[in-house]
């Protein structure tokens, strides 16, 4: 999904939802502005208007289309058995290009997006390039041996990102590997949106 105006839908939504809009200089950037600006009476949003921003964050966080991420908020509302905020969280975190931002060896989901479109990323010494594939328990997630020393994959392949890597999986840096070791925690992580207000857009 490529998106031209980063800027300014993350300044629309309030949120640096964007690799870009999450540096200090943008945040500095973006607080001069405030200050420059004439206070205005704020306009007051509806309900439907929180929902629909809240949505919008959760779209762009994860870098998915609208009919991707409707058909997964959708899966998780018809589960019976478990809370549907539980059920997306997990069907948005075992995506394969986000285990590869979450685990530090690419540097945003794009990245990692692109990685995978290209065939340099592996699951289980298979190689896969759907960036949506679903990852379990238990599976093995690696760069192709020969892609290592190929473009940008050669300049991060002695370092790996500054990541608080999450619970649900482990990371081998030196041999570029990740395996799923449980389910996504939704407490582990800062979402930059509301999910609930997500649930609550689709179930209108």
């Amino acid at each position: 999904m490529r998106v031209k105006t980063k800027y300014k839908i993350a300044r629309r939504l309030g949120a640096p939802v964007f690799e870009k809009t999450q540096t200090q200089k943008y945040a500095l950037s973006e607080s001069r502005k405030g200050r420059k600006m004439f206070k205005k009476r704020p306009r007051q949003i509806t309900d439907y208007g929180l929902q629909l921003i809240e949505k919008q964050k959760a779209r762009y966080s994860y870098n998915i289309s609208e009919k991707q991420f409707a058909n997964e908020v959708k899966s998780a509302i018809k589960q019976d058995l478990r809370k549907p905020a539980e059920v997306l969280f997990e069907n948005l975190e075992n995506r394969l290009d986000s285990i590869l931002a979450r685990s530090g060896l690419c540097p945003s989901r794009p990245f990692g997006r692109q990685a995978i479109s290209h065939g340099h990323i592996e699951v289980n010494g298979k190689r896969v390039n759907i960036p949506s594939y679903k990852v379990k328990v238990g599976d093995v997630v690696s760069f192709k041996p020969s892609s290592l020393n190929k473009g940008l994959f050669s300049q991060e392949k002695d370092q790996q990102l500054d990541t608080n890597i999450p619970s649900w999986i482990s990371v081998d840096n030196k041999n570029k590997k990740i395996t799923v070791k449980g389910t996504p925690k939704i407490e582990e992580v800062d979402l930059l949106f509301n999910i609930d207000s997500v649930l609550e857009f689709y179930s209108r």
